[in-house]
């Protein structure tokens, strides 16, 4: 038996010793370069992929060729020269083997990610509809708008490839497409005239740190309490079970006794929470595919009262990183401002709000407000159109160059004056609007930081905001809360953010 066993064995590694060294390995692409593609115009343009170490790879993007070598680990890259936008075009590579892809475009290519605002389908979700759904995935043929769809995955480590395909828009691929990246999409191609390209790399209700590499949390001691986080949230990770045992038997009986069900706190898969696991499966195999910048719609889970004051270093942070990993420079980076939501007492919006209000200082961002357009009732509001038009706005402005007025008005300081604070604001276009009677929603305090309920109004291009009770006012605060009554807006009908003009986010 033995030597028939390794008389076997010795036929086999003969039989792989003479295949054709193509059999063994072939040039290989990376999933995320395909037929149907969006390639960056005015920018090099990056091929990469595997092959044989040392062997020839020869690319061709409609005549413009390259020949390259796979290195010692059969990692091979080419570089070709910049395109203005045009397409449809073939690309060619080719070794021991050829592969050729159709259909490719060239214009510009946004990254969308985040939790499950930017998740949201554009046929919504059971308990969370989305506004004129039908209509819009009716009307969704769209030839120049390209869908690249990344499936969940958390990994250890950065990973080099994803098995997916870029896909042409059209009803059937966008009804399961991120729906705020497809409205940005569909508004930047009707009014650039450019073919668009939409990476969707989406996961709900996860955190800010699970999409921040290990290096840069690694880099900055100030980011070390994100493993506290960790730890806090896996103590009980093998309880679960029967916790949610006990939830289960809590709802029966609130049922069977008329009451409504109980709140429970909600229970992430502790695998999409890790540090930098997002990063490496999500974010890592796209950062050398060249791009024109990122929408970022995400902060709900990041909210709780012990953790929220962190955001205001990880989310910078993380904008940093994905910049210094794609290797882009200060490429475009839109946010979405988390909305109005109830929520639990537990969580704190409005900490997790002034950090991205604060982010706008990193250089070449711009965020979207979505206050007024919130569901305090559902973490999900039905109004995605709005939101993508925000954010639209935001790249119209700050990648395209267009003189338009893309924020509602920003606060930019707070001014005390006898028994009242003047608020100035930046963004105000032609002047600062109340919707309705009167301002609402300003908060003030004194000097012991205790804010009480105040009276604001317009006066020119500021906010006066006082309280009888206040002689000696210092601070102001605005939309203080998780689901907020505001409704400062500015000529253009963009909401103000909400803010506090205190130095430091207070601490819950």
């Amino acid at each position: 038996m033995r030597i028939h066993t390794a008389l076997r064995l010795v036929a086999l590694v003969l039989a792989l010793a003479l295949l054709p060294r193509t059999a063994m390995c072939e040039v290989r692409l990376p999933g995320i370069l395909s037929s149907h593609m969006v390639l960056q115009r005015d920018r090099p343009i990056h091929i990469w992929g595997w092959s044989n170490p040392g062997e020839k790879v020869s690319v061709d993007f409609h005549g413009v060729g390259r020949d390259v070598i796979g290195d010692s680990l059969g990692n091979w890259s080419a570089f070709l020269p910049p395109e203005s936008a045009g397409g449809p075009f073939q690309l060619t590579v080719a070794s021991s083997n050829k592969i050729v892809l159709d259909d490719i475009l060239i214009g510009d290519v946004w990254f969308a990610s985040g939790q499950s605002n930017m998740e949201f389908p554009l046929k919504g979700w059971e308990g969370a509809p989305m506004k004129d759904s039908a209509r819009e995935i009716a009307s969704a043929a769209q030839p120049q708008i390209r869908l690249l769809f990344i499936p969940h995955k958390a990994a250890d480590f950065p990973l080099f490839n994803r098995e997916t395909a870029w896909k042409v828009c059209t009803p059937e691929t966008v009804a399961d497409f991120s729906a705020v990246a497809y409205l940005f999409g569909r508004e930047l191609n009707a009014r650039e005239h450019v073919p668009i390209g939409l990476i969707d790399s989406t996961w709900g209700g996860t955190v800010v740190e699970a999409w921040t590499s290990l290096q840069a949390i690694s880099g900055d001691a100030g980011l070390m309490p994100v493993f506290a986080t960790r730890a806090h949230m896996m103590r009980t990770e093998d309880e679960v079970a029967a916790i949610l045992a006990k939830e289960k038997r809590e709802d029966v009986a609130a049922q069977q006794a008329g009451q409504p069900a109980p709140k429970h706190v909600w229970h992430p898969g502790p695998e999409s929470w890790a540090p930098a696991a997002l990063f490496n499966g999500m974010v890592a195999p796209l950062t050398p595919y060249t791009i024109k910048g990122v929408i970022w719609y995400q902060g709900e889970s990041n909210s709780r009262q012990g953790f929220a004051p962190m955001y205001a270093k990880l989310f910078p942070a993380m904008i940093a990183d994905w910049r210094e990993h794609w290797r882009q420079g200060n490429f475009p980076f839109l946010f979405v401002q988390i909305s109005s939501y109830t929520s639990v007492p537990s969580e704190n919006w409005p900490i997790i709000r002034e950090a991205q209000r604060r982010t706008l200082s990193v250089a070449n961002t711009a965020m979207a407000v979505t206050i007024d357009v919130g569901d305090p009732d559902n973490v999900h509001p039905a109004d995605k159109q709005t939101v993508g038009t925000r954010l639209a706005l935001a790249a119209r402005a700050l990648a395209y160059g267009e003189n338009v007025e893309y924020s509602g008005p920003a606060f930019r300081q707070a001014t005390p004056e006898s028994d009242a604070v003047r608020v100035w604001f930046d963004h105000i276009a032609n002047g600062l609007v109340a919707k309705g009677t009167s301002l609402q929603g300003f908060e003030i305090a004194g000097e012991d930081g205790h804010f009480v309920t105040a009276t604001a109004r317009i006066d020119g291009n500021t906010a006066l905001v006082s309280n009888p009770q206040l002689t000696a006012p210092k601070c102001v605060r605005y939309g203080w809360s998780n689901a907020p009554e505001v409704n400062l807006f500015n000529s253009e009908g963009l909401p103000a953010s909400p803010f506090t003009s205190e130095d430091e986010i207070p601490r819950p």
